[in-house]
């Protein structure tokens, strides 16, 4: 497939705001979702990445693609491969973000670049996201989305890193269709690959309902807040290497790296890490 990455490189610039309210129903939904009982209070700070479930993608009905997805070319570049995923993000928080609190995001597309992999072009988009609260800046989120043609049939099966050993904090998952669909519902995310599972198997070819690359996020920072519930994290950096689906359990893990540094992983049933990431704690 030709791809115009010039016109792609335009979009570079755009930018979009929003305005929503740190309301507490979908806080105490997400804790409902992950098996907790202390959803945050009217005035109490909200967990690390549960901001996910603000500014949400409300498009039209009749605006959405074939995969759920809204039609591209709006605020996001018209990248014309079949495939999606968040990648991976850098996440700073300057301030917490409270219950109740009125917020606003401010939303740019920083870049857009091409690469070419073993399975053929890939588009990298980054979003930077600067969300304040009560007109102070809380978060900066720079999300980046990985664009992919369909593999072919006889592509050679891809090669992972193995999942590091020496984790001190173990919980293994269960994705069942519920948990998918309970986190696309909160998030308004209409993908079709965590729900569809007709869809996702004989359009996207893929083996089952894939687990949300946020929902893996959020899980292992649940992990961390299991482990070390006085901790508060300032940064935080992910990426994903492998999908995981709802055939087979995984386990979250994590440890200690120094004091103010924990390092949280996902590991398939294959021993694969599927994700890493840091946090730096205060």
């Amino acid at each position: 497939m030709a791809l115009d990455i010039a016109h792609l490189q335009s979009w570079i610039g755009h930018t979009q705001t929003a305005q929503d309210t740190a309301t507490l129903a979908p806080l105490q939904a997400l804790a409902a979702t992950l098996d907790r009982d202390d959803a945050p209070a009217i005035g109490e700070p909200i967990p690390p990445c549960w901001h996910w479930l603000y500014f949400l993608p409300l498009a039209p009905q009749s605006a959405l693609g074939a995969d759920g997805h809204a039609v591209r070319g709006g605020f996001l570049p018209p990248v014309e491969l079949p495939r999606r995923m968040w990648a991976g993000s850098r996440i700073e928080w300057r301030r917490p973000l409270r219950v109740g609190q009125r917020l606003q995001r401010r939303a740019s597309i920083a870049d857009v670049r091409l690469k070419h992999g073993r399975s053929g072009p890939l588009v990298f988009v980054t979003v930077r996201h600067e969300i304040s609260a009560e007109d102070k800046l809380a978060i900066i989120d720079e999300q980046e989305l990985v664009y992919r043609d369909l593999p072919q049939p006889d592509a050679p099966a891809p090669s992972y890193k193995p999942a590091p050993e020496n984790a001190s904090w173990r919980r293994r998952i269960e994705p069942d269709p519920v948990l998918l669909f309970r986190y696309s519902a909160l998030t308004f995310n209409g993908h079709r690959i965590h729900y569809d599972r007709r869809y996702v198997t004989e359009v996207e070819g893929y083996p089952g309902l894939v687990v949300h690359g946020p929902l893996l996020v959020t899980l292992l920072l649940d992990l961390l807040r299991r482990e070390q519930p006085q901790a508060w994290v300032r940064q935080f950096r992910f990426r994903a290497s492998k999908p995981l689906f709802d055939t087979a359990s995984f386990e979250l893990c994590g440890r200690l790296a120094a004091a103010d540094n924990a390092e949280l992983w996902t590991r398939d049933l294959d021993g694969d890490q599927t994700m890493y990431a840091t946090a730096t704690l205060a």
